[in-house]
Parts: structure tokens; C-alpha cells; sequence
């Protein structure tokens, strides 16, 4: 059942944080909805501008409403994620997505409410919500870029709620895009979030760059050629903390690159006889699914799929 985020926000709110995962193509897809019926998971379903341009957006279209038909059990939300506005009115149009996010956070204030501001209108017009985000991470996604940390500064994340008319808000806490997030400890500024709740009670926030980058995975990666040093991520312990401040979406991306990668080096190694792409496509599904259960365990919304389907039968 394809819903929007804001409706699972309302149930998540306070309790438990919500995956959203980046895909692709058709072994994400299917992997990513085998592991979240799994583990009895509400989801969010992410879709880039260069997922668009690689696989082509009508593809992946096409492979979401299908995957909604074959699995009916399944409860999430089509998100565009990282969109500028161009390609987020796409969307809008397409009927496809429930949900998509506008990215100016690279401009000034007042053009980043302008533009957001523009988006809601047309979103909302059509049954969308929308996400938006203020400050900016550390690291490349889609068409921003950053060398530096920019924090979200509460009193703006007031403001520009308030002007914009948005559904959620990506914050910037310290997280990072990529697999190179952190030199030295971690260090998340949770008291902007727990600022940004106390102006904005019962608003749900967004965690991006969120990925743990684990050890194992790269140290398999590089067991078998890969080149990966100085990799460290966000620690998946911080997941509870964050749910209880307002953070009802974690995006998780790199990690899933890493399974991907882990997976494919490994079996070629040990398989160098093999030219049949659906074997190793076989193994990624059901490695991406246990990838996908390990990560809704920490997010807190491993079991909580029939409790989202009887407080969306309560509130439509």
C-alpha cells in the first residue's frame, strides 16, 4: 500500500524512526521489499535524480507499482529524494510519487523558501508532501556540495517552516553524505534537534547521511580488492535517541552501495567461472533483505507495520 510520509510520520512520531533506502535498480527493489516484509516495517522508498537518469524514471516507476501490486502486504511512501524544483514538479506530475523533497538548501534563506515554497504549493495541490531542508552537510549529494559542515539554525528552521508550509525538515546535525563521514570520534549535535522540537513541538525532522559504514563490510571489500581506507559512518545506536527528538526519517544509502559491492567482489572471487548475472543477483537480494531487517531493528520499526495499518484505518 503506497502512502505518504506524513502519514507515517504521524504514527512514528516520538516512538521509532522510520528507513528510507536509495535504489537503483530491480535487485535493490526487490531486496528492499523482501527484507521489509520481513521484518513487518513501514518504509520509504527513494528515488534520486541520478537513479532516474541511470535506470530511467519510468522504469523505476513502473518496477514500484508493481512491486505494490506483488506485494500487497507491504506499507510505504515513493519518495524523490535530493529533488531541485525542475525535478521535483516532474514528479508531482508523474503520479507516482506520494512524497518528494526540494533541495535548495545551497541557496540563501529567502530563495530556499521561495523555491520550497513554490514546490508545497504544487504538491500539495495534487495530494503530495513535501520535505525540505535547511543547512547543509558535509559532502556531494546530487547537485549540492560541501567541504564543511553547515548546522540548521533552530530559529531559521522556525521560520522557514512556518513561511513554507513543508511537511518535514532535513536538518543538518554533523552527518555526512558518503562513505568518509567522520575524522576522530562522532560528534552529532542532538541539542538542534532537541531546540528545533521545542519551537516546532510534534514536527517531524529528517537524519540524512545517515549510514554506519560498517567495518565488517569494508574489510571484506577491501579483502578482495577494494581500496576503501579512513571510512567510518554515523553510529546506528543513535537511532533511539533521535526518534525521541522529533526524527521520524533516517536515509540510508552508502551502506546499501556497500552490501552491494561486499557481495558482488566476494562472489566473483569465489565463482570466477561464472559469466550469469542472475546467481550473484540471487545473493545480493537476500543479503540487501538481511541488510534491510538489521537496520529496521535499530530504527525501532521492525514489527510496527500492522500497528501503521490499523491507525491508518483509524485516521485516512
Amino acid at each position: 500500500m503506497i502512502v505518504t510520509t506524513k502519514q507515517l510520520f504521524a504514527h512514528a512520531y516520538g516512538k521509532y524512526a522510520i528507513g528510507a533506502y536509495n535504489i537503483n535498480n530491480l535487485e535493490q527493489c526487490m531486496g528492499l521489499f523482501q527484507g521489509n516484509i520481513q521484518s513487518k516495517a513501514p518504509f520509504i522508498v527513494q528515488i534520486s535524480k541520478g537513479a532516474r537518469s541511470y535506470t530511467h524514471k519510468k522504469m523505476l516507476e513502473a518496477m514500484l507499482k508493481t512491486a505494490d501490486e506483488i506485494f500487497p502486504e507491504a506499507i510505504f511512501a515513493i519518495h524523490l529524494d535530493h529533488g531541485d524544483e525542475e525535478t521535483c514538479m516532474d514528479c508531482i506530475r508523474s503520479g507516482v510519487y506520494s512524497s518528494v523533497m526540494i533541495d535548495a538548501s545551497d541557496r540563501p534563506l529567502n530563495e530556499n523558501i521561495a523555491i520550497t515554497r513554490r514546490v508545497v504549493k504544487a504538491a500539495h495541490a495534487r495530494g503530495l508532501v513535501v520535505e525540505a531542508e535547511l543547512g547543509v552537510l558535509k559532502g556531494v549529494e546530487e547537485h549540492v556540495a560541501a567541504e564543511e559542515h553547515v548546522f540548521t539554525d533552530p530559529a531559521e528552521a522556525e521560520r522557514f517552516v512556518k513561511e513554507t508550509g513543508c511537511d518535514s525538515l532535513a536538518c543538518a546535525i554533523g552527518t555526512s553524505h558518503g562513505a568518509y563521514k567522520f575524522k576522530g570520534e562522532q560528534k552529532l549535535r542532538f541539542d538542534i534537534l532537541e531546540e528545533i522540537q521545542r519551537r516546532l513541538p510534534g514536527f517531524p525532522l529528517v537524519m540524512h547521511g545517515s549510514s554506519s559504514v560498517p567495518e565488517e563490510e569494508v574489510r571484506r571489500i577491501n579483502a578482495h580488492g577494494g581500496k576503501l581506507e579512513g571510512t567510518k559512518g554515523v553510529d546506528e545506536n543513535c537511532f533511539a535517541k533521535a526518534a525521541t527528538l522529533g526524527v521520524t526519517k533516517v536515509n540510508i544509502d552508502t551502506d546499501g552501495r556497500l552490501v552491494w559491492t561486499r557481495v558482488h567482489r566476494e562472489y566473483f572471487a569465489q565463482h570466477p567461472e561464472n559469466f550469469d548475472l542472475r546467481p550473484i543477483g540471487k545473493v545480493f537480494m537476500a543479503e540487501y533483505a538481511k541488510f534491510i531487517q538489521h537496520k529496521n531493528v535499530k530504527l525501532g520499526s521492525a514489527g510496527q507495520v500492522n500497528n501503521v495499518r490499523e491507525f491508518l484505518a483509524k485516521n485516512p
